[in-house]
């Protein structure tokens, strides 16, 4: 299956990462892990390698070790895994999914970060244990931005068995929202191949490709069964370890009865003192009229004898393994028939033959266009919370918290400097908050705090906010009582320099949070209007809402400026702006006042801002489902996959919001404002601690922006 070069511009712009995952027991991912990382390395540059759990235990992983040997990446082993398996259970027996996420999430981008692209392997399938089944690849390959490619397995199954199982596999990958490079059926019967592969080619919106069975892959070698039995080596090379095993033989009767059961490609296990049967298979491997046996493994702890050896020796390049194991001969057949096939990193002839078959069945050249042309950049709220993180770290910003005294902001106060994310200072009085952080226990014993009543800067605040308003009659005295109310204090903190940005509304109205910064530091320019917009953390992904907050009833023109800034503010924290202009009607199918300013709105919009994404009016369904969207919007780049949503007024956000957050359980960080020349944030005074620390972060980011501008 090949595609013309000429169909390929540019092969080498490969664009997004794969996570390879088994979606069943015994999926023989491992061949097509292979295929991936031939063609990764054949058209990109650097390419990590990366397994989100591995074994505990004393082994190291031996799908890593395989890649270090063969690919050389240059990259230490515990760079190439995300969590050990008993750390995984522990944290989900503490009902920690998320901070297990965390985790694999941190190693993967600290790998990525050293990687121009990296290939993603999931654990091995464990029906019943969560962290192995395909649920939580699911979920690993959504938060590291992955494209999923699923490996189903073909064996022992017919046609309508194969259909039954992608359908299942379709469920879920709908369910979790999983973005889907290919999948694979792996190992189908050669007599079933064609047949499948017709019923599937319509079968899906990503392609399927059919790998057919391939007994030799699926035999385990003597290296195999070498290295799960710990087997001692007495005589075989390379060549001689890279032979399939397709049956075994227990070798506990008199010569002339053991020669009528060996067959080709037999392992013959006997006890170690049994020199007849040794003898035999030699003779027999060299024999015309008896097949060629795989190897000998001799039991008991026992060595052939001195005699015996010598012979063996003496053959020159053995035609066979010769190993040896401590434990009994039943205990042996029972442990070798539990060994798996698997790719050895010396084993170049089952190498060549897996990458052989894999490359004639998937089309690689396919495959790298849908790399290119799939990037999606979802944002899950995991990552979105990460890179909230990573970026506030990066460069630390100041930011003033005026409600000190509230138990909420104490001890998302705590959170955000035992994780080195900002600087904080608290206004209130000093004697007061130290009381209460003592009588909560919390570590904040290097906070700074400032009573804005005896601040020694309250007179330059006053005087600065008396030279800023006096052309509203404002006098100093009148100025100077203001800056002891800690909104005020706080706002002329972030005017004058002295702080990035302010966070508050946890005990105070949004009109006592916002009215100075309306007063003093203004909008930005080129903005018509504060608007706000809440980031809503849904399962899967991150949207944006607005206004939802301030505005009651904006015009167009003030509409479209709430657009342009939900745009901006979505792509200041990576979020790809396809903008849903929304009302209660989509295109021109709808007549009245309040459609009319959406559309006039849409308007100008387009016309500020021509390299916005942005499309309206439309209902909300057509913004979220495709199906509507094909319907009422066919061929538009936002409809039925908007990331931001823009309400016609305030009563519509607000109360949709609201009904999102609470009938699916998303977290709505905000409201954010946006269009101030320096951020200032509004919380809810139902807030919780963790919407304060993600508030706080978003400002910290904020004012990095507003740094940089």
């Amino acid at each position: 299956m090949t595609t013309s070069p000429a169909e390929i511009e540019n092969p080498s712009l490969i664009s997004q990462n794969i996570y390879i995952t088994g979606a069943d027991r015994n999926s023989g991912k491992s061949i097509i892990m292979l295929a991936m990382m031939d063609m990764l390395t054949g058209y990109a540059g650097k390419v990590g390698f990366f397994r989100p759990i591995v074994h505990a235990g004393g082994k190291k992983d031996e799908l890593i070790q395989f890649i270090s040997y063969r690919y050389q990446p240059d990259l230490p082993y515990e760079a190439m895994y995300g969590c050990k398996s008993d750390q995984a259970r522990e944290l989900l027996a503490d009902e920690q999914y998320d901070e297990l996420h965390k985790i694999i999430l941190a190693k993967y981008r600290a790998l990525k970060a050293q990687c121009d692209y990296v290939l993603c392997v999931g654990p091995d399938y464990v029906h019943g244990d969560s962290i192995f089944e395909f649920g939580f690849n699911a979920d690993v390959a959504n938060n590291l931005d992955c494209l999923m490619m699923p490996i189903m397995h073909g064996i022992n199954q017919d046609n309508l068995q194969i259909l039954n199982s992608l359908a299942r596999l379709k469920h879920e990958l709908h369910e979790h929202d999983s973005d889907v490079l290919a999948v694979v059926i792996n190992s189908v019967d050669q007599q079933q191949v064609e047949t499948l592969r017709d019923i599937l080619i319509h079968h899906a919106n990503f392609p399927i490709y059919v790998v057919p069975a391939e007994l030799s892959l699926e035999k385990p070698t003597m290296g195999n069964i070498a290295h799960a039995l710990g087997a001692k080596m007495f005589s075989g090379d390379n060549n001689a370890l890279s032979r399939e095993v397709y049956h075994y033989k227990v070798a506990a009767m008199l010569v002339p009865d053991f020669l009528d059961y060996v067959e080709q490609g037999d392992l013959i296990i006997t006890p170690g003192d049994r020199s007849d049967i040794i003898l035999a298979s030699l003779m027999a491997y060299h024999s015309a009229n008896y097949p060629q046996i795989s190897g000998l493994l001799l039991t008991g702890h026992q060595e052939p004898g001195r005699q015996v050896q010598a012979l063996i020796d003496g053959l020159g390049d053995a035609p066979f393994a010769v190993m040896g194991v401590d434990s009994d001969t039943f205990t042996t057949a029972m442990r070798v028939s539990q060994v798996p096939a698997r790719l050895h990193s010396q084993d170049e002839r089952k190498i060549a033959k897996a990458l052989g078959l894999v490359e004639s069945n998937i089309n690689m050249n396919e495959i790298r266009l849908q790399l290119r042309s799939k990037v999606t950049h979802k944002m899950t709220p995991l990552m979105f919370e990460y890179d909230l993180i990573q970026r506030a770290k990066a460069k630390k910003q100041h930011i003033v918290l005026p409600e000190g005294g509230e138990e909420r902001i104490l001890r998302a106060a705590e959170i955000l400097l035992l994780r080195d994310v900002v600087k904080i200072t608290l206004l209130g009085n000093e004697t007061e908050i130290r009381q209460k952080i003592q009588s909560l226990a919390l570590k904040l014993n290097d906070v700074e705090i400032i009573d804005p009543m005896t601040s020694e800067l309250r007179p330059l605040f006053a005087q600065a906010y008396y030279e800023a308003r006096k052309h509203k009659n404002i006098i100093y005295a009148t100025a100077f009582d203001l800056m002891a109310d800690v909104s005020y204090f706080g706002t002329l903190m972030i005017h004058l320099g002295f702080a990035n940005g302010m966070v508050s509304g946890a005990v105070h109205s949004t009109q006592h949070t916002i009215r100075p910064a309306f007063e003093i530091i203004k909008t930005k320019p080129g903005a018509s209007i504060v608007s706000s917009v809440f980031f809503m953390c849904l399962e899967d992904e991150v949207l944006v809402y607005g206004d939802c907050a301030v505005n009651p009833n904006p015009n167009a023109r003030e509409l479209a400026d709430i657009a342009i800034s939900a745009a901006d503010t979505a792509k200041m924290f990576n979020i790809e702006p396809r903008v849903a202009m929304l009302s209660y009607s989509t295109g021109d199918s709808g007549k009245g006042e309040a459609v009319d300013k959406v559309r006039e709105a849409v308007k100008i919009a387009k016309s500020l801002r021509p390299d916005l994404k942005l499309e309206g009016p439309m209902q909300y369904d057509a913004a979220v489902d495709f199906g509507v969207a094909k319907t009422k919007l066919p061929n538009s780049e936002v409809a039925g996959q908007a990331t931001v949503f823009i309400f016609p007024d305030l009563n519509t956000g607000n109360n949709t919001y609201k009904a999102v957050q609470r009938s699916s359980d998303a977290l709505a960080i905000g409201p954010v404002l946006q269009g101030l020349n320096k951020p200032v944030n509004d919380l809810s005074r139902g807030c919780t601690v963790p919407d304060i620390v993600n508030t706080v972060i978003i400002t910290a980011i904020q004012a990095q922006e507003c740094d940089e501008s």
